[in-house]
């Protein structure tokens, strides 16, 4: 990830079968960008779970590739005091997909991962310190990502992009 150049977004749908996104799905009213109202983010990575296949004419116990299987992954984010957008956006049980746009959004670049995902809990943090209120989602991955997908080619100027979460001039963080 890169602090002001990553994209971080929710989508309600995406038609195509391959999880690769148009234009017109990673913009408003099918997508919201999750970007500034995220404080961290954590798994959104595939594993194998390797399958040892020892032999007998030798010590060395070799392997091959099994099942893949996705991290625990979660999105920690800034509770906003004046609004429930996110608690509206991302209940337990919604589901949709995370887009990460990892070198932003630079249409070409295969740097586009989208993640079919149901939203398993949604938890308040609570933190007595000085520091901005946050909450998690947890994220189950529900089927295998689409990873290193060529971001769409921009679409003509008109006026639509991503809704945001995030508003004037974001929204002082409540603590």
């Amino acid at each position: 990830m890169r602090r002001g150049i990553t994209k971080i977004l929710w989508l309600k749908s995406i038609a195509s079968d391959d999880l690769i996104p148009t234009r017109t799905e990673i913009s408003a009213p099918n997508a919201t960008d999750l970007t500034e109202a995220i404080s961290d983010v954590d798994g959104w990575s595939l594993t194998n779970e390797a399958i040892e296949t020892p032999d007998m004419a030798s010590t060395f116990t070799s392997s091959i590739p099994g099942n893949d299987k996705a991290d625990n992954s979660s999105i920690t984010f800034y509770e906003d005091q004046f609004s429930d957008t996110m608690e509206t956006l991302l209940p337990k049980g919604a589901v949709g997909y995370v887009v990460f746009l990892r070198k932003g959004d630079i249409p070409g670049s295969k740097s586009m991962d989208s993640f079919p995902v149901q939203v398993a809990s949604r938890t308040a943090q609570y933190n007595a310190g000085n520091e901005a209120a946050k909450f998690q989602g947890i994220f189950t991955i529900t089927s295998p990502p689409a990873l290193d997908a060529p971001v769409p080619p921009a679409a003509a100027e008109t006026g639509a992009g991503t809704s945001t979460v995030a508003s004037a001039a974001t929204r002082k963080k409540a603590l």
